[in-house]
């Protein structure tokens, strides 16, 4: 909120009311309501400026419960219906099979279901894999229990959307989340996924080959959340119990820091990444189809085969580790950050899509 030692300041929109709120985005003093009108703008504008959807589309709307698939879900149905899309949507939600955490934000997801009036469809780990991810962390400890988590979890997301006929996967990333991808890029030194991961359109895995979206790209983390306050939003705000462990959480304390010293640095980030070029002669991997279940992969079985073999022969090294020349190096969070980028897999799936 706009703190103010003496005089009322007054709202930078030039309606004439006090301010009350100032943007992380531009530092603006704003009131409530203008505060709202210019985040919906920003979201259209992003939305109509790269030609994000086509009439008559059919588009799941990935939602954990959190704040920002909530912002997603109430915004999409409020330009929807203000501009006139003509868009369908549908709410797909991913049970992990998390006690305490999972089970309870997903009643949020059901309450977001009717007060929006849009269709659900909840799938489960258990379902599609054979294992909740309370039984994958009792079987391997809390160790790499991201990166499980994070491959399983977009994988989960394709398959709903495709089993809904969606046309485009729409996630809550938002640009705190772009910046912090960037920057796990680079420490380590992934050039092809540097390259794409600022994408706000990419295609995914699966025989549909599936677009996903992030309309909420250039909407910072604390516009959200002041958002969903102004607007009342009911949402789930507790953390993942196991994400204080993801390798992710290093990049968001930077990001943090580097937003504090200079707000501007987060779209920095991503308009850096936008704009790197990778040589010609810079090796990037060649993707095609898992031969066990056709989802897209660089090997012969993708990540979340290779996982879920590890997890039933009792190989927990399967699809953790990897080959770096004579040394096995740990993935530590996860295979790569194509939940907020879009490329084979996702790291650490711990940012609430």
């Amino acid at each position: 909120s706009f703190q103010c030692s003496s005089m009322p300041v007054e709202c930078s929109g030039g309606c004439g009311q006090p301010a009350r709120i100032k943007r992380a985005k531009d530092c603006r003093p704003v009131c409530e309501n203008c505060f709202v009108a210019a985040f919906e703008q920003d979201v259209h504008d992003t939305i109509t400026s790269t030609n994000l959807f086509t009439r008559g589309e059919k588009v799941a709307l990935g939602a954990s419960g959190g704040k920002d698939s909530t912002v997603l879900a109430y915004v999409m149905k409020t330009l929807n219906e203000r501009f006139d899309y003509g868009l369908d949507l549908i709410l797909l939600s991913i049970d992990e099979g998390i006690k305490g955490y999972r089970d309870d934000s997903l009643q949020a997801v059901e309450r977001n279901k009717i007060e929006y009036a849009l269709s659900l469809m909840i799938l489960s780990y258990k379902e599609l894999y054979g294992w909740t991810m309370d039984e994958i962390v009792n079987k391997i400890g809390k160790k790499n229990n991201c990166t499980f988590c994070g491959v399983f979890r977009r994988q989960a997301l394709d398959r709903g959307a495709y089993r809904l006929g969606a046309s485009k996967l729409l996630t809550g990333h938002n640009a705190d989340d772009m910046a912090e991808t960037v920057l796990m890029n680079v420490l380590r030194g992934d050039i092809a996924r540097l390259e794409r991961c600022t994408a706000i359109c990419t295609a995914s895995g699966g025989e549909a080959q599936l677009p996903r979206a992030k309309p909420l790209k250039f909407c910072f983390e604390k516009d959200i959340v002041m958002y969903a306050r102004v607007k009342k939003l009911d949402y789930f705000y507790t953390e993942c119990i196991y994400a204080p462990n993801a390798y992710r959480q290093f990049a968001r304390t930077l990001v943090k820091r580097l937003e504090r010293t200079r707000p501007r640095a987060i779209l920095d980030l991503i308009q850096s990444a936008e704009n790197i070029s990778v040589k010609k002669d810079v090796a990037v991997p060649t993707l095609g189809l898992c031969t066990k279940c056709g989802y897209i992969s660089s090997q012969s079985l993708c990540k979340a085969c290779l996982l879920l073999e590890g997890l039933n022969t009792g190989d927990h090294s399967l699809g953790v580790k990897k080959k770096s020349g004579k040394m096995n190096e740990t993935l530590g969070g996860g295979c790569s950050p194509s939940s907020n980028g879009g490329c084979a897999c996702d790291q650490e799936q711990t940012v609430d899509f």
